[in-house]
C-alpha cells in the first residue's frame, strides 16, 4: 500500500512539473503555420516525437487527443488538459477499442482528433492502421503534420522515439501536409496502401521541414 501510495504521489508530482512545462511551451515558443489544412474536420497524424506540435492546432477545445492509459500518459494527459485539448485514453485490446469507439464518436460530433501513429511504445516512425481505420469510417481526412527548429534549445532527447522538446524560448515551424481521404470502401490491402502513404508522407515532411526551415520561416 506504501510503494502504492508512493508510486501515485510521483505520477502526480511530475505530471505537476509536466503541466507547467507545457504552460511554458504554450508561451514561450512561437509557431509559424505553412499549408495548415483548410478543411472543416480533420485527424492529425504525427510522430510521437512531435507531440509538443499540437500546440501549433487551431481551436484546441475542439481537439482530441489519444493517449495511452499508461502512468506516462497520465502525466501527458494531465499537461494536456491543461491547455483546453481533450484527451481520450486508451491502449491495446478492451479499452484500445473503447477508444477508438470514442475518438470516431468525436468526430460525428463535428470535432477533431490527433493521434501519434507510432505511439505509445513504437516502432519508431512506423504508422499503425488505427488511424487509416478511423480515417475509414469516419470519411473524416488525415492531416500529417512534422515540426522543427534550427535553435540549439530544440532538445532531441535520448528515448526511444527521439522526444523533441524546447529548452528556452524559440521560433519553430509546423509543416502541415495536404488531406489525405481514405476510401470508405476499402479493404486490407487498400488500408495498407494508405497506411504506407502516410508514413511516406510524414518521413517527407520531417526532412522537408528540417531542410528547408529557413524558407518556410521568412516566407
Amino acid at each position: 500500500m506504501y510503494n502504492y501510495k508512493m508510486k501515485k504521489f510521483k505520477v502526480k508530482f511530475i505530471a505537476f512539473l509536466a503541466t507547467l512545462l507545457f504552460q511554458y511551451l504554450r508561451h514561450g515558443v512561437k509557431f509559424k503555420s505553412v499549408n495548415y489544412p483548410e478543411v472543416p474536420q480533420f485527424i492529425v497524424a504525427l510522430w510521437h516525437a512531435h507531440q509538443c506540435v499540437l500546440h501549433d492546432i487551431r481551436n484546441p477545445h475542439l481537439l482530441n487527443v489519444l493517449i495511452s492509459k499508461s502512468n506516462d500518459g497520465e502525466i501527458i494527459a494531465t499537461a494536456t488538459e491543461s491547455l483546453g485539448i481533450k484527451t481520450i485514453r486508451g491502449s491495446k485490446g478492451r479499452r484500445g477499442t473503447e477508444a477508438t469507439l470514442k475518438l470516431i464518436e468525436k468526430l460525428e460530433q463535428g470535432e477533431n482528433i490527433a493521434i501519434t501513429v507510432d505511439g505509445p511504445k513504437g516502432p519508431n516512425r512506423v504508422v499503425k492502421n488505427g488511424v487509416i481505420n478511423i480515417a475509414k469510417i469516419s470519411q473524416v481526412p488525415i492531416v500529417p503534420v512534422a515540426w522543427h527548429s534550427h535553435s540549439k534549445l530544440f532538445a532531441k532527447f535520448n528515448s526511444w522515439d527521439g522526444f523533441r522538446f524546447p529548452l528556452g524560448w524559440l521560433n519553430s515551424v509546423a509543416l502541415y501536409g495536404e488531406p489525405i481521404y481514405v476510401p470508405q470502401d476499402s479493404d486490407e490491402e487498400t488500408i495498407e496502401v494508405y497506411r504506407k502513404k502516410l508514413e511516406d508522407e510524414l518521413h517527407r515532411l520531417e526532412k522537408d521541414v528540417q531542410e528547408n526551415y529557413d524558407e518556410y520561416y521568412s516566407s
